[in-house]
């Protein structure tokens, strides 16, 4: 897009409405989106894939925008404007439709997803946090033993049914987290809302500057509400003309423990593969989430 989104000082009327001060604050993580559904009659990760127009397509779509400074009234023709996407890719659900066809946002996106196949090298990283023969992929969580302690563990799919999760590692947007290495990396799924931000600033423009940059629990990407009446309000620091990432991150400096039991699933002690990895640390603490390291 050739511009850039900014926050004003007025407080969005959806948000207000949404009663926003009373709102769970939780961190916005910077990974990439995934979605669990069922799947071949199993439950199944699904990696986010946006449909997007041709090259011919587009160029008239932003042509429109710029002649009439609006993106309205422009007509798509799904079927011959989008590019093609593989036989199992499904809309996401807000995606609206006419006559049967999904309508595209108001930047020319159709919004979807596409199942994590094993075999599929696109969603490599995707694919090496969840095991589908024993149902379960690897989470990163608050854990329930000490307030500001997180969790490595390995969740049933069938339990994330129909929940949106985020997919942050070494591999993933640059790793602004520090998790892993080149040579071992690490990729956990998080999922949305699960982690609180615990003293939250008023939802102020000035004082919502001031946390980002000088509080200690403001080293994060952003804020998302989460609303008594379920809507989500999101605030990224690039929208307060602020950096990230900057430096370290609240979430790799929190310490972690590893809950990855071997012992539940058949695998192959000689197995590189990351849950083999992670239960050969199987109750280590390490004082950082950065800090996991594989003995050699």
């Amino acid at each position: 897009q050739q511009f850039q989104v900014v926050a004003t000082e007025n407080v969005n009327p959806t948000a207000l409405e949404s009663n926003i001060d009373c709102a769970l604050a939780t961190e916005k993580l910077d990974g990439t989106c995934c979605y669990v559904s069922i799947y071949k009659g199993q439950s199944y990760l699904w990696a986010r894939l946006d449909r997007k127009p041709t090259k011919q397509a587009d160029k008239r779509f932003k042509k429109h925008q710029y002649s009439h400074k609006s993106y309205k009234g422009f007509t798509w023709n799904v079927k011959e404007d989008f590019k093609t996407v593989p036989d199992s890719w499904v809309p996401a659900h807000r995606v609206q439709h006419h006559n049967g066809q999904p309508v595209p946002d108001d930047h020319g996106h159709i919004p979807g997803w596409v199942p994590v196949e094993k075999d599929n090298k696109q969603y490599c990283w995707h694919s090496s946090v969840v095991d589908y023969d024993a149902g379960v992929a690897l989470v990163l969580r608050p854990s329930a033993e000490k307030e500001d302690l997180l969790e490595i563990t390995m969740v049933p799919l069938a339990d994330l049914l129909e929940q949106t999760l985020e997919l942050i590692g070494t591999n993933v947007n640059g790793n602004p987290y520090g998790l892993g290495s080149k040579k071992q990396p690490v990729h956990v799924l998080v999922a949305h809302g699960s982690v609180h931000i615990r003293n939250p600033p008023p939802v102020d423009y000035q004082q919502l500057c001031s946390w980002f940059q000088d509080s200690q629990e403001g080293r994060v990407e952003g804020i998302v509400w989460h609303c008594n009446d379920g809507t989500l309000v999101k605030l990224h620091r690039h929208h307060l003309g602020l950096r990230w990432p900057d430096g370290d991150t609240i979430l790799n400096a929190r310490p972690v423990v590893v809950h990855v039991d071997g012992t539940k699933r058949e695998y192959d002690i000689t197995s590189k593969d990351l849950f083999t990895s992670l239960s050969q640390l199987n109750g280590h603490r390490f004082s950082r989430l950065q800090d996991i390291q594989f003995d050699p």
